[in-house]
């Protein structure tokens, strides 16, 4: 069922009390989780619903879909990048988005090094973990990870901050859990005094509650606010 603008705003209110209980019964805080609204082929009208409901965060797939949206879409909205990032696109990703979540290649992490450069800017990057090795899926393998992290932070105009990842279908969120532990687990492992690596972003409408408890710290929700997505 494709849903209204109408029904954005409870739903919204739905998602944040998941992960109100969430935060209570693993002992987080709330305002440690940023909740990043996933727009990718959702219209116009349904954004502005969420962010008239106080989302500020964005998440696009796409950065054809991004151009059209953000020319509609004024005001102080935060745009995170969370699509397999091409090289080619490095230069506008950078100016339209706050956040990429998809570094997966040292090539990639030198052109946004060089294209950050030269607005004068430290990019800030996820590195996206392929924790399954699925073929379908981008995201670096996780014994390539460490060699990736080294090479990121040699780069000037580059600020690695966090990891991402994205399990494979399971039956139930639990079937997620096992993925995101490891994904804090390589966080606690690589990170350092001069490389805290803050961010962990994990979890979608289905196991945002699983991602919580496991340390999630950026959700990327998209079905549970806006309903099915027709693409």
């Amino acid at each position: 069922m494709i849903l209204s603008p109408e029904t954005v705003k409870p739903n919204l209110e739905k998602v944040r009390a998941r992960i109100a209980r969430a935060c209570q019964r693993s002992g987080r805080k709330e305002t440690d989780i940023i909740l990043v609204g996933v727009t990718k082929y959702v219209e116009p009208e349904m954004i502005r619903a969420a962010t008239a409901a106080g989302l500020e965060h964005l998440g696009e797939n796409y950065l054809q879909e991004a151009r059209r949206k953000q020319a509609l879409l004024p005001g102080p909205i935060v745009w995170h990048f969370i699509g397999h990032l091409q090289q080619k696109k490095a230069r506008e990703v950078i100016e339209r988005f706050r956040f990429i979540h998809s570094l997966d290649r040292k090539d990639l992490a030198e052109e946004i090094n060089r294209r950050a450069g030269e607005k004068g800017i430290k990019a800030q990057v996820l590195i996206e973990v392929n924790l399954a090795g699925e073929e379908s899926k981008s995201g670096i393998r996780e014994e390539s990870l460490p060699g990736l992290i080294d090479f990121s932070r040699s780069l000037p105009h580059l600020s690695l901050i966090g990891l991402m990842t994205i399990p494979p279908p399971g039956p139930d969120p639990e079937s997620s859990r096992p993925y995101f532990r490891r994904l804090r687990a390589l966080r606690e492992k690589l990170a350092g005094p001069d490389l805290p690596l803050p961010e962990l972003s994990m979890g979608m409408s289905l196991d945002l509650e699983t991602a919580v408890e496991e340390g999630a710290t950026l959700l990327r929700i998209g079905t549970a606010i806006f309903g099915p997505r027709k693409e």
